[in-house]
């Protein structure tokens, strides 16, 4: 059998750097130990199910190899749409896309995992897997042996009865549960915790769980949206160079309107579990808003939040990436706290790509409200890619900047 053509996969349209792989040596040992598997134990394509694949190179190599009906899940917009083009530049076909539930491992007798960053995503995912694949089913679990913790196998234990470390190689290392336990009636996840009047809804893989994390909370108080405030949008005519773009573009339903936020157009990007989008909408009702994530856990988990807000009827989440679906110049304000990783890695393309997202879905004299870390320098980056930008607040460990979109 040929090899598989690693080095031909992409990762786009995720970032693309010299340091950024789209396989690594986790994705091949998987690869290798699932074959090995299938032949012993005599598992054909469609009882195979691959979690976290970031951008296809386990689920292409086995359907390469003739396990075809392969079922997968990806959490992340970026590697659905990596697979599908790597897919079709090495003509291969014959793998299932599902979401992370019963459809997903139902039968399921060999479940490939490659091991993420959070535990309760993996929480989730093995009580996913002893709740609804075949009773024999294995999991093979895997991840780079510096980012992996006896804390881990502890958690497959919850769901497992038998879960063994396997030997290093190649820097990464694979841990096999086998034994499903039985599972209790109600399922882990989704979790709720109150805030203030705010209610967060997550699931396993959503970032900072049910918590308001400390940036998100720091712009929250910036806009006065923690407590039900209402953020009033800056006078941009104090701004020469987008003020005389701002009267042309102003369209006339909101001429004179003495309150500016009213039928403004927001976006919550990289939403999260949707506390932005959720504040914005219970401060300003006649607003409307578009909560956007390439995560499928945070996605699931913003529209859980903006139900037990009671603002379902004002607040639109979609799984994107970017914001590759919002049109061009249709937002009045994007409310963004990026993230600076990507993976395991420490990367400020994240961060850049949503910065041009930002650009190109704001009209002009627009506004963008970001939070980041202080350390980070993105003052001068925000000028060049979006507009004039000004410091709205910093603390030891956030700032908080507004950019006006200049006009195009």
């Amino acid at each position: 059998m040929p090899e598989f053509p690693y080095s031909r996969l992409r990762r786009w349209p995720d970032v693309e750097a010299e340091n950024l792989q789209a396989h690594d040596a986790t994705d091949l040992l998987l690869t290798e130990r699932a074959l090995a598997l299938a032949v012993e134990r005599g598992v054909a394509g469609p009882e195979i199910a691959v979690i976290g694949d970031e951008y296809g190179a386990i689920t292409l190599a086995l359907t390469d190899a003739g396990l075809r009906g392969i079922r997968v899940h990806q959490d992340l917009a970026t590697g659905r749409r990596a697979l599908d083009r790597n897919a079709a530049d090495l003509g291969i076909d014959g793998f299932v896309a599902h979401e992370l539930d019963r459809s997903l491992l139902d039968g399921a007798r060999l479940v490939l995992l490659q091991l993420p960053k959070a535990l309760a995503e993996l929480e989730e995912i093995a009580d996913a897997v002893a709740r609804w694949a075949a009773p024999d089913a294995v999991l093979v679990a895997g991840g780079r042996v510096k980012h992996m913790t006896i804390a881990q196998n502890e958690v497959l234990g919850r769901s497992f009865g038998i879960v063994q470390a396997q030997r290093a190689e190649r820097k990464s290392r694979l841990v096999i549960a086998s034994d499903p336990k039985e599972v209790p009636v109600a399922r882990p996840f989704p979790v709720t915790a109150a805030h203030d009047g705010l209610t967060l809804v997550a699931h396993g893989g959503a970032f900072a769980g049910a918590k308001l994390d400390i940036g998100t909370r720091v712009l929250l108080d910036v806009l006065r949206l923690s407590r039900g405030g209402a953020l009033r949008l800056a006078s941009l005519a104090q701004e020469p160079e987008v003020s005389r773009s701002l009267s042309e573009e102003r369209s006339d339903e909101t001429k004179g309107a003495q309150d500016p936020t009213k039928g403004a157009r927001i976006l919550d990007l990289g939403c999260g579990t949707g506390a932005l989008a959720v504040s914005y909408a219970r401060a300003h009702p006649d607003a409307r808003v578009i909560a956007t994530d390439r995560s499928a856990a945070a996605v699931a988990s913003a529209r859980a939040t903006v139900v037990a807000n009671g603002v379902a009827d004002r607040v639109t989440v979609t799984h994107d990436d970017a914001g590759s679906e919002v049109p061009t110049a249709s937002a009045d304000v994007v409310l963004l706290n990026p993230p600076f990783h990507l993976g395991a890695s420490v990367h400020t393309g994240a961060a850049t790509r949503l910065f041009e997202a930002s650009a190109r879905v704001l009209r002009p004299g627009g506004e963008l409200f970001t939070v980041f870390n202080s350390s980070l320098g993105y003052r001068a980056e925000l000028t060049r890619l979006v507009g004039p930008t000004e410091q709205l607040n910093r603390t030891p460990k956030f700032t908080v900047m507004r950019s006006i979109r200049r006009p195009s």
